[in-house]
């Protein structure tokens, strides 16, 4: 590979990855006039001809038929993709270290935000891990484990990375899945889980034939990665703090309310339903019946949504009686949301 990359200039490179690029986006022929607009190369028309007879001899492209167009040999789509592939590779090992070394240490840091909200506030607290907030596909890469199965490595804005499991009923041979990787890359890259819809799945199954069952699968795996359905990571600290207010400490009342911060599927909800108002990003006070969980409704709840940088965002709630001390309640928040800002830039 590194003999067939050696023989190609910088020039020559970008107008091939233009060739194939343009041939993929539209299934036409591509001519010299369509790659001097594509391009950034500033170069005429005649110049590009020029290069593209070389790629052409060098058996890169061919012209089909009449055409005045060229389209890519799979010798193109090898260099393409083998390149695209190590570029991939690198960034993946990239992020998954970088996830390893960040991933524990999020975790903690989350739990020390609860402890020291609640001992600071003399309330309960809960802290949400952060998810992702309208993200879109990066790029995905599928390859071959065994003979019947593939791994769909998923990456998401903010490099959150969803590995996949597919069963496959036979081996799959490195051109078809040099064929479904294009396939999938072109078509996805950059796209969010809402302009993925029904006829652009139909017509990846229709191009991907035979193979149209692991399309099925990835689509799946893409739409759980994107929406992150995974269950919610909820750090909750001082629900105890609870029974030290009279008013709240009535048997059935506090019962309910502890149950809640045990179960965590009702802050779980109010920590989704937080991130999916994008109209109140900042400090939102619930007070009485106005509390978004039901065994909350003789409390005050006190909201912050926390933002750690590409889309990645969580949120922090304090539950109290309706006459907890706002005013250190939102100091308080709004220190420990920049100090979370921090931490974060730090890394």
């Amino acid at each position: 590979m590194q003999a067939e990359n050696s023989e190609l200039d910088e020039r020559k490179k970008k107008i091939l990855h233009a060739v194939i690029r343009n041939y993929l986006e539209t299934g036409e022929p591509v001519g010299s006039r369509t790659i001097s607009k594509y391009t950034d190369l500033n170069l005429s028309s005649a110049t590009i001809r020029n290069e593209m007879s070389d790629l052409e001899e060098l058996g890169y492209i061919v012209q089909p038929h009449t055409s005045a167009g060229r389209i890519p040999t799979d010798r193109a789509y090898r260099m393409y993709v083998d390149n695209m592939m190590q570029e991939k590779d690198r960034e993946i090992e990239e992020l998954k270290g970088l996830l390893l070394q960040t991933e524990d240490k999020m975790d903690k840091v989350l739990k020390n935000v609860a402890k020291v909200l609640a001992a600071n506030t003399n309330y309960a607290t809960v802290v949400s891990a952060p998810q992702i907030k309208g993200n879109r596909l990066k790029f995905l890469q599928l390859s071959r484990v065994d003979e019947s199965q593939i791994l769909a490595v998923i990456v998401v804005e903010g490099n959150v990375i969803r590995n996949e499991m597919i069963h496959v009923d036979e081996p799959l041979s490195e051109e078809t899945m040099l064929k479904l990787n294009i396939l999938l890359n072109t078509h996805l890259t950059g796209m969010a889980l809402e302009e993925i819809n029904l006829g652009m799945i139909t017509a990846l199954k229709e191009q991907a034939g035979i193979h149209s069952d692991i399309i099925s699968n990835v689509m799946d795996a893409v739409a759980q990665a994107i929406k992150g359905e995974e269950d919610l990571e909820i750090y909750t600290s001082g629900a105890n703090n609870i029974l030290k207010y009279p008013e709240l400490s009535d048997k059935q009342k506090a019962s309910e309310l502890i149950s809640t911060f045990e179960e965590k599927k009702a802050l779980a909800k109010l920590a989704t339903e937080k991130l999916a108002d994008d109209g109140n990003t900042g400090i939102q006070v619930y007070i009485g019946e106005e509390a978004p969980v039901q065994s909350m409704k003789d409390c005050s709840v006190v909201t912050a949504t926390y933002e750690l940088g590409e889309g990645m965002r969580g949120s922090i709630a304090i539950i109290g009686p309706k006459r907890m001390d706002y005013d250190k309640v939102v100091g308080s928040l709004r220190t420990m949301m920049n100090e979370l800002e921090r931490i974060y830039k730090k890394e």
